[in-house]
């Protein structure tokens, strides 16, 4: 799965080709400001907050419909949702209001080059997504019954790993649901690692969601199946059955949307 592992961090690909892109930034900006001029180190805060303050805020007003209805979700920085171009319009100002002059100005692509390389780098060593195949297993589901996760063919699926005890699936399990009910072409599986059937179905009545189809994978099978190193995992599989996207942490409807529309394109 595309994530990276730092003994007991778990982290999401890119966001951690993101980080390594802001520290290569940051360490050299501070260079520049000890070696060339002071006026670096309020330049890289500029660029470093402005930036992305500017990124969530044109994400914001590109999906105003969806946040319209929940306006205090778009502090909720840790779903992701970022609009790069407003990004790199701040960054464009603040070089023209903090580095006065021409020869500060080139100096600056410096750093801005380097933590961009640093970043692409890091996103095609790490983000990679395996193709892998739904498994040939039966599970069980919470109505009863046992589930072949390929007896729907050349259906794109969207398989939500969760568990009551994690918060981050807890937050996004209403959104998902709403999801997964007005959603056509596309089929949700939302498999509980690793819990009873009693908790599963506490959990369930206790927060008012219905859900279609809910596996009780007790043993993490299709966790070690897809490689996931934590939850939740959003895994979209395409039209053939195979591995096409994983999403790893809390998902925003937003990201959650783009991925199913690229799912609905492989449908025959």
């Amino acid at each position: 799965m595309n994530a990276v592992s730092l003994g007991p961090i778990v982290m999401a690909a890119d966001r951690f080709a993101v980080i390594l892109g802001i520290f290569a930034f940051i360490i050299v900006t501070g260079i520049l400001a000890r070696r060339i001029d002071q006026r670096f180190n309020a330049w890289s805060w500029w660029v470093l907050i402005g930036g992305i303050v500017a990124a969530r805020a044109g994400h914001v007003l590109v999906h105003w419909q969806n946040f319209a209805a929940e306006p205090l979700r778009m502090f909720a920085l840790w779903e992701g949702g970022f609009h790069w171009p407003t990004a790199l319009a701040a960054v464009a100002l603040s070089v023209f209001l903090v580095l006065r002059t021409a020869r500060l100005r080139l100096w600056a692509l410096l750093p801005l080059a380097l933590g961009l390389v640093v970043w692409n780098t890091a996103l095609q060593l790490s983000g990679e997504t395996q193709a892998i195949a739904l498994p040939a297993a039966t599970f069980e589901t919470l109505a009863g019954n046992g589930r072949v996760l390929d007896a729907k063919p050349a259906t794109p699926k969207v398989i939500n790993l969760w568990a009551s005890w994690c918060p981050p699936c807890r937050r996004e399990m209403p959104m998902m649901a709403e999801m997964a009910s007005s959603s056509e072409e596309t089929e949700f599986i939302f498999a509980n690692q690793g819990e009873s059937r009693q908790i599963v179905e506490r959990y369930l009545a206790q927060a008012g969601l219905s859900l279609d189809t809910v596996l009780l994978d007790q043993f993490g099978d299709l966790g070690r199946h897809y490689r996931a190193p934590g939850l939740p995992a959003t895994l979209f599989v395409g039209a053939d059955g195979v591995l096409s996207h994983a999403h790893l942490g809390e998902i925003s409807r937003e990201t959650l949307q783009s991925n199913i529309d690229r799912l609905r394109a492989t449908y025959p």
